[in-house]
């Protein structure tokens, strides 16, 4: 099959992210990147929302909704960026939720939509989905297709784009590591749903961070399981480099 030019457009604008990615981890903690909106203060009173799978929930309190509670903000990477955005943005007085819920596929994210993410009118959306569309599939819970997963995607993303004029949508790239639960069943369906969350990224001019680059960059230095134990949910270590590379992407 011929690769139309949005294709081409899509890996081109993958491959850039990954050497972000790539420096991330081969510099350390590099100077941060402008990201879409360029580096510039949040504004007062700004909400930052994390919403996701299990990888993104970490363990939260869900009785505790209030912004910026720790209890509520999970364990994992958005909890790391939660405090770090806190830190760095004192006079914003930033409003940092998580709402990721474990197991959740694209069409749950679209069920509870309006109440955890369009309510709440974020200036800043992360959203990392798209494991479990694939591992309820092999589990014999779900069977949706990869066009499932990107029709459904799109229109999350546009309804979002048309309901929270000027929010700024950070398109996670979904990612396993080759180790625990994932082996060769998962290919190559697996990569094409991350193929059609980065087309999507570039398709609707948002921002993605490419944390499958950064994981396949990262076991080199050490084995996947020292990453992500299960190959899907991220170690401390994993979850501390998840934090870096979207800070290191995303500018903020």
């Amino acid at each position: 099959m011929q690769r139309s030019s949005r294709d081409r457009l899509s890996r081109r604008r993958f491959l850039q992210a990954g050497a972000v990615a790539g420096g991330a981890l081969s510099a350390g903690l590099a100077p941060r990147r402008a990201g879409a909106a360029g580096q510039a203060e949040l504004e007062p009173g700004s909400v930052v929302l994390f919403q996701g799978d299990s990888i993104t929930d970490a363990g939260r309190d869900r009785k505790a909704g209030d912004p910026n509670a720790w209890p509520g903000l999970g364990r994992g990477y958005a909890y790391l960026l939660a405090g770090a955005l806190l830190a760095d943005h004192p006079r914003a007085r930033l409003k940092v939720y998580n709402r990721g819920i474990s197991g959740n596929k694209v069409p749950d994210l679209a069920k509870r939509w309006q109440e955890d993410a369009v309510d709440l009118k974020p200036a800043v959306l992360s959203i990392l989905i798209g494991v479990n569309d694939l591992w309820h599939k092999l589990g014999g819970r779900y069977d949706g297709t990869v066009d499932d997963y990107e029709s459904g995607y799109r229109a999350l993303l546009k309804r979002t784009v048309e309901a929270i004029p000027g929010v700024r949508i950070v398109v996670c790239e979904p990612f396993v590591l080759r180790c625990g639960a994932v082996n060769d069943d998962w290919f190559p369906e697996f990569d094409q749903r991350r193929a059609a969350a980065v087309r999507l990224a570039d398709e609707l001019g948002l921002t993605l961070v490419p944390f499958q680059s950064m994981f396949d960059r990262a076991t080199k230095l050490a084995p996947p399981e020292y990453w992500a134990g299960d190959g899907v949910h991220p170690t401390l270590a994993g979850h501390a480099l998840m934090a870096k590379t979207w800070r290191e992407v995303v500018g903020l």
